[in-house]
């Protein structure tokens, strides 16, 4: 039984830990433009946390004995019952040009700060219990089980708890789970005060391999500054390389919803193999395919025809990053202390996932143009190798040879980023790119802008046709003819996403153009890059901010169509596309407007979406699909939502739409509820 009192302690405090991650980030994702770049700041908070946590053990495990350990931990625990439920106050939400960065993690600190620090605290903190009050206690497997907890979570939230609960019983349950938690967790406390052993009885080293006595004993002799540095740089490059190839997959190969739910997966799953057993990691067996999945990966990355290649270009950084988490959480496992310094390893391992995780997701954007954190951590990862396997002189040179050619395709990488583009930025929100593309035919030429790798808008650059709609947006597009075919004169249209500000051009005296955009430099490259804002005809005003924030404050604006150009980018703000996205766009139309949703994605079909959001609030819907045969070049989907059904019975209208195919049991999106699963292609 006290075996499964601390096991069921550690195990539910796991779960708790990776359930909160994905539920409290679902609550401000929306206020905040639903950027992926929100879950890599949620991850930073989560990571210094961890730290933290860990360090509070340390302290106490090393300086407190156990009556006060017992003591200290129970007030935490009951003081932490009253900041329940974890519901993120509104009071929070951006006013529209603040750092997104710090407003984000101090609300994370507000709102979960301490249940979130204590169930950090309880991993390595029950483990020394477990140690000093249980014979033969194999401790590092108590490491492996609060992981497989924390994988059971991850993959339970998007799959069980979302689609079934809204946000804010999923909050009130979570929390009532946590006061069982803290019951479990005083349980354990009060029995390890009660039957603690003195520290020199925990000192012996188990063989927590379960394995032969060939398998690598853990150390007995007192950690050395050297296995500090080590431990903080294999957990740290872990942590770095799961950042950074998320990023990678997901913003400049494939915009597909769930993709970073695999990198966090083999991410664990290698913790829970390496700290199972030492029969998982065989230093032999793994060196070579790591290696050969550096260079391949390294490789990859300054080669275009691989990155286009989702078939080819996913599973190959997926299974990369199970070689390279393989072998530092292997080594890392290799280099664990005795028991009685565990507290001091754990602190060191999460201070190490801290700082890559800092380095990745607050540092990185800020510092460098483009993605080139994967790139660069390759490039330690070989020099790591080259300390790690310093006893194994032909081991190591091979290692320091890996690490030049990963150097070597960087350069690559990096000189023919800047040979090919105008000017690249970086933000929270992501990467931009513009770029002129020529051809032989010199009408033809255009400057493209990319986000990540998802094409945001192109203009030609000759002065007779640098007038023309591009892209997703011309004259036969959904928005073209919603635009053409509504009450005139003097339009008033709104825009949610500006891109390269290409709608500008259908503006005419008198017109309204307002933008609403939450990334300032969008907004800079639009004005700076390209000539569509200027150039038009109507006045156009730009708004810096979430939309859908900026149009719950405004008062109405009687747009004449409103265009919500959101969903074909690098993660879908499910926010700007649900019934109370609806009701807020629906104050702001006037009577005949119309509402054009673009719905062209490569992974989701969106039109059904709209279609039962339309038919909820008893709208009419209408699907245009235009191929740009002769014109743009581009196919695209765009959904026409309007109050007055004669405003889609226009000859116009009709001689172009399409039926909507509607989706078997699809239910209408709200803020609570809403799967993209739902709508994958």
């Amino acid at each position: 039984m006290t075996r499964l009192l601390f096991a069921g302690t550690i195990f539910s405090s796991a779960f708790l830990l990776f359930l909160v991650q994905p539920l409290i980030s679902k609550q401000i994702l929306p206020w905040f433009g639903g950027s992926a770049a929100v879950w890599a700041t949620c991850m930073v908070f989560f990571q210094v946390m961890l730290f933290l946590g860990y360090a509070y053990s340390d302290w106490v495990a090393r300086h407190l004995p156990p009556r006060r350990q017992m003591l200290l931990h129970v007030i935490l625990l009951a003081v932490s019952l009253i900041t329940l439920p974890i519901v993120a106050a509104s009071s929070w939400k951006p006013a529209g040009a603040e750092d997104p960065m710090v407003r984000i993690l101090l609300l994370l600190f507000a709102t979960i700060g301490l249940p979130y620090f204590l169930l950090s605290t309880t991993g390595p903190l029950v483990q020394t219990w477990v140690t000093r009050t249980l014979a033969d206690a194999r401790v590092y497997r108590y490491f492996s089980l609060s992981n497989l907890a924390s994988l059971i979570a991850l993959v339970c939230y998007p799959f069980v708890i979302e689609p079934h609960a809204p946000i804010l019983l999923q909050a009130r349950a979570w929390s009532v789970v946590y006061g069982l938690f803290a019951l479990l967790c005083a349980g354990s406390a009060l029995y390890f005060a009660s039957h603690a052993g003195p520290v020199s009885s925990a000192s012996a080293v188990p063989d927590d391999s379960g394995e032969s006595a060939a398998a690598p004993k853990a150390q007995a002799a007192a950690p050395r500054v050297r296995d500090y540095l080590l431990w903080i740089s294999l957990s740290a490059l872990g942590s770095w390389l799961l950042v950074a190839v998320t990023n990678h997959i997901t913003q400049n190969i494939a915009a597909i919803p769930f993709l970073w739910l695999l990198p966090l997966t083999i991410y664990l799953f290698t913790f829970i193999l390496c700290f199972e057993s030492d029969r998982w990691y065989s230093r032999p067996v793994f060196l070579l395919p790591t290696a050969a999945a550096m260079a391949v990966c390294a490789y990859g990355l300054q080669d275009i025809n691989i990155s286009v290649n989702i078939k080819l270009a996913v599973p190959m950084y997926v299974i990369g990053l199970f070689f390279f988490c393989m072998f530092l959480h292997g080594e890392l496992s290799r280099m664990r202390p005795a028991p009685r310094y565990l507290t001091r390893f754990y602190l060191m391992v999460s201070l190490g996932g801290a700082l890559g995780g800092i380095a990745v997701g607050l540092v990185a954007p800020n510092v460098l143009p483009a993605y080139y954190e994967l790139g660069i951590g390759l490039v330690v990862v070989g020099l790591l190798g080259v300390i790690v396997l310093r006893s194994r002189r032909l081991v190591a040179a091979a290692a320091f040879c890996v690490a030049v050619l990963c150097g070597y395709f960087l350069v690559l990488q990096i000189s023919g980023d800047f040979k090919d583009a105008r000017r690249i930025d970086r933000s929270f929100y992501g990467s931009l790119r513009t770029v002129d593309k020529t051809y032989f035919d010199a009408s033809r030429n255009v400057r493209e802008l990319y986000h990540g790798a998802i094409r945001h808008g192109e203009q030609y650059l000759t002065p007779e046709m640098r007038a023309e709609p591009t892209t997703y947006y011309g004259r036969d597009s959904g928005i073209g003819v919603a635009i053409a075919h509504t009450r005139v004169p003097q339009k008033k249209v709104g825009l949610i996403g500006l891109g390269a500000g290409t709608l500008a051009v259908y503006g005419e005296p008198g017109d309204v153009y307002r933008f609403y955009e939450i990334n300032p430099q969008v907004i800079d490259i639009a004005q700076s890059e390209f000539s569509f804002l200027r150039d038009s005809k109507a006045k156009v005003d730009t708004v810096l901010g979430d939309a859908r924030l900026a149009l719950e404050k405004e008062p109405p604006q009687n747009f004449d169509v409103l265009a919500v150009d959101a969903f074909s980018g690098d993660s879908i703000p499910v926010h700007l596309i649900t019934r109370e996205a609806m009701d807020v766009y629906l104050r702001h139309m006037h009577p005949q407007g119309v509402i054009a949703f673009h719905v062209t994605n490569k992974f989701l079909l969106l039109a059904p979406v709209v279609q039962r959001l339309a038919a909820d609030r008893g709208l009419e819907s209408v699907l245009i699909e235009d191929e740009g045969v002769g014109t743009t070049e581009h196919s695209t989907d765009w959904v026409l939502v309007a109050r007055d059904k004669s405003v889609l019975q226009k000859a116009a209208i009709q001689d172009v739409a399409t039926t909507i195919k509607p989706i078997p049991g699809l239910e209408v999106w709200t803020d609570d509820f809403n799967n993209l699963f739902d709508v994958l292609k």
